[in-house]
């Protein structure tokens, strides 16, 4: 393999700077194209699985912590590897880095569809999270190196597209592939998907590098930022089970915390830092930063709940969920590419101003739905979320990654992804939290005043864990149908009180990511030299 310097200026595509090369090789949409296909694989697995779970329990007779499992130690290997992918990407290069994470996907995909043990789907999901950590920060290394900065949203924008159709079909795709195949063919799916995206990688990516791109790698500086990330992580997925006041708690934050504070120490004297500080004295990279956790939170942590309440409150099949949230998806797409077209003529701040205050009132919107909320509304503040949160999908991605050096375009991929993933978990857990002591709180006196009698504190325990879910159980054989209904009207009243509660506060969340918005502007996409291998 040789290394020709190449005096062009980053994200000019190179077929414009290398006279020769074949068409196909290094032009921007069809590196977006191939990028695209290999994304989709890592978003649609986010929440295809989900909806395999209950199948893969009764398959293979699983508990429900170990389902729980399959699905946070992907989570957990993501979140914890993001920024150090990111840099091995800015290290080794971002094609090689992104064919790595495609066949590595794969791979594992396909060993966990031929798995006959749940520790077995579980020890691959982990290592399935480590190569789509690999994938999420190179696809973006190489698109901001090869588009040219005045085309550069528009891809992003499609990118965002791209992202926000998958992850919203993933309940679709997931529920036609178990009701008429089985729970394997969820992940045998990314077998052929994998290898498509690994030909059309071979045939159209070009590796860019910045002339003066890392030349060593960091190892000190992952196992700090790798502990930090995974105590912190592991604090936010178990905080629900064990509680926030909770000793295993508060040990793991205080973990996080110090081991970060050492990692932040480390890299100020490191020579090649994993995550150079300097980065963060751009306000408007730190600003975008803490604009994706924000819009992960209220996004992630509210839609987690919507699922439960079509499906437990409304009696929805899970295709049925996922069709009446396509207003969402379909928003997402129409809007993305259009926002990236908006922020390249205007800047990103006051579009993404624009839609945290519509993502806001999307939120409050949703936080009024009923046991009666007919199809047409919910669509209304679907497709408002969907308008919403689309420019700031495209903008705060921009502007992470516009704002990096063009030799630290994959770390700050990987700090835009973890970002996401640190603000979703976030969020997941917090309005969780929020929404189950409302939950709690609202159900004793929404069961007193159906005049219904009092329930052995166990029996009431057991209710009040199906209410968090919008669960109403079965009534006892023989309970007339109005004492039925009247339990149903308690236990549903009082998850749409937490529902109500949790997307008020994602609202308020979203107000204060506007203001954070103000602080952000476009990325100045420097003119240094890039090395083309």
């Amino acid at each position: 393999m040789t290394s020709n310097t190449v005096s062009a200026t980053p994200g000019a595509p190179e077929s414009d700077t290398a006279p020769g090369r074949a068409g196909l090789r290094g032009h921007p949409w069809l590196t977006l194209l191939a990028v695209a296909l290999g994304v989709v694989m890592v978003t649609l697995d986010g929440t295809i699985v989900a909806i395999a779970n209950p199948a893969i329990q009764k398959d293979l007779g699983a508990s429900l912590a170990e389902v729980q499992w399959i699905t946070n130690g992907y989570l957990l290997a993501l979140a914890v590897a993001l920024i150090t992918a990111g840099k091995i990407g800015d290290r080794f290069g971002h094609r090689q880095t992104f064919l790595t994470g495609i066949i590595g996907f794969a791979a594992t995909s396909g060993v966990i569809g031929l798995s006959e043990g749940v520790t077995t789907v579980i020890a691959f999901r982990v290592l399935q999270g480590l190569f789509g950590a690999l994938l999420m920060p190179a696809a973006l290394g190489l698109l901001r190196a090869t588009f040219p900065a005045e085309k550069l949203n528009m891809a992003i924008g499609v990118w965002g597209a791209v992202i926000g159709a998958s992850t919203a079909a993933g309940p679709i795709v997931g529920g036609l592939l178990v009701e008429h195949v089985n729970w394997e063919s969820v992940f045998f799916v990314n077998v052929p998907v994998g290898l498509l995206a690994v030909l059309l990688c071979l045939a159209i990516l070009v590796d860019h590098r910045a002339e003066n791109a890392p030349g060593s790698f960091d190892v000190p500086g992952v196992v700090l930022l790798s502990g930090a990330m995974f105590f912190l992580v592991w604090a936010i997925i178990k905080a629900p089970e064990w509680g926030w006041g909770d000793n295993a708690t508060v040990w793991s934050l205080v973990i996080a915390a110090v081991t970060l504070l050492a990692f932040l120490v480390w890299e100020t004297v490191s020579g090649e830092p994993l995550l150079p500080l300097r980065l963060f004295r751009s306000v408007p990279l730190s600003a975008g930063t803490v604009l994706m956790v924000l819009m992960a939170f209220g996004f992630m942590g509210g839609l987690f709940f919507v699922t439960f309440y079509l499906q437990n409150v409304h009696g929805m099949s899970p295709v049925d969920s996922g069709l009446h949230m396509l207003p969402l998806t379909a928003m997402m797409i129409v809007a993305s590419p259009v926002a990236g077209g908006l922020i390249t003529k205007v800047g990103p701040r006051l579009p993404m101003v624009g839609a945290m205050l519509v993502t806001a009132v999307a939120m409050f919107g949703l936080s009024t739905l009923e046991r009666g909320t007919g199809a047409l509304e919910m669509s209304l503040w679907f497709g408002l979320l969907g308008l919403g949160l689309a420019p700031v999908m495209v903008g705060a991605t921009e502007v992470i990654v516009g704002n990096a050096p063009l030799e630290h375009a994959g770390v700050a991929g990987g700090l835009q992804q973890a970002a996401m993933q640190v603000g979703g978990s976030l969020g997941t857990a917090v309005l969780g939290a929020v929404m189950a002591s409302r939950v709690h709180e609202t159900l004793p006196v929404k069961w007193a005043e159906a005049q219904l009698p009092p329930l052995p504190p166990q029996d009431a325990e057991r209710l009040g864990k199906a209410a968090e879910l919008g669960i109403a159980p079965p009534a006892p054989d023989g309970t007339p149908a109005q004492a039925a209904e009247a339990m149903a009207r308690a236990v549903h009243g009082s998850f749409l009180s937490g529902l109500g509660l949790a997307f008020t506060l994602a609202g308020i969340v979203a107000v204060l990511a506007a203001g954070v918005a103000l602080f952000t502007k476009g990325g100045q996409h420097d003119t240094a030299p890039s090395v083309h291998v």
